[in-house]
């Protein structure tokens, strides 16, 4: 096996056993091999599910699709773009035919569980924007608080006075924040909470918190983020199936 040609580079044979051994000096045998049983398993199955076929129209606008949203409407640029990836249309159409397919598996292998996945995760899907005044007492942070709610002091202000972290330059502004990283103390408060409300303080890490709720991200399983959740699922049934399967190498590097 070490002396079969994979590759000739520069007239020069590369054997399949150096190349692997070019892999594994990189650190990238294991993840090579790793896309290679994924592939294997992905077309195993494939092959064992006959109601796979794809219909030739859908095909088609799939097609369409794609020229449409990489202007490649007429013919002529559309022929260009294929010979700059070295394929033709029957391969490219090829592609197309393969992405359907392990997308019907996808939805085949994760639908029975992409409900409660979703439940499971959805504490570090919903996000809160929130932003934030920082001081080191408890009785300043009461007084700071006073002053909003009874005085009238405007929040931003105080922020830039009186935060001690670096993002009262943005008004204590912390952006997006997913509920399943925040501390436990600011989870159940912001639970209570609803936008625009102040809540605290809270002491964390021995440091006192304002927080105001600028706005509520419930995370909903639909679009992007449910594809992303079944790309999650189907990679854990393939890793699953891969742990299963008894591997050797054949090729001596």
């Amino acid at each position: 096996m070490e002396s079969t040609v994979f590759l000739i580079a520069d007239d020069q044979p590369i054997s399949l056993g150096e190349a692997l051994r070019y892999l594994e000096s990189s650190g990238r045998l294991n993840s090579v091999i790793w896309e290679i049983l994924s592939q294997y398993i992905i077309e195993q199955e494939l092959q064992t599910i006959e109601e796979f076929d794809i219909a030739a129209d859908l095909i088609d606008q799939v097609v369409m699709d794609f020229r449409l949203e990489n202007q490649l409407i007429d013919y002529q640029s559309f022929k260009e773009w294929l010979a700059n990836e070295g394929i033709d249309y029957a391969t490219f159409r090829k592609q197309i035919t393969s992405n359907l397919k392990l997308e019907t598996l996808k939805n085949q292998v994760t639908e029975p569980n992409l409900q409660e996945y979703f439940i499971e995760r959805k504490i570090f899907l919903d996000k809160v924007v929130l932003s934030r005044l920082v001081v080191e007492n408890q009785a300043l942070a009461e007084e700071l608080k006073s002053q909003i709610l009874e005085d009238g002091g405007k929040f931003e202000q105080l922020v830039q006075e009186y935060s001690i972290e670096d993002d009262r330059i943005f008004n204590g502004m912390m952006g997006a924040v997913s509920r399943g990283t925040m501390p436990d103390a600011l989870r159940a408060a912001i639970n209570l909470a609803n936008s625009g409300e102040l809540i605290g303080p809270l002491e964390i890490d021995e440091l006192w918190y304002l927080v105001r709720v600028e706005k509520i991200l419930e995370a909903s399983l639909e679009d992007q983020l449910k594809q992303e959740l079944k790309d999650e699922l189907f990679e854990q049934w393939l890793e699953e199936k891969i742990q299963n399967i008894n591997v050797k190498l054949q090729v001596d590097f």
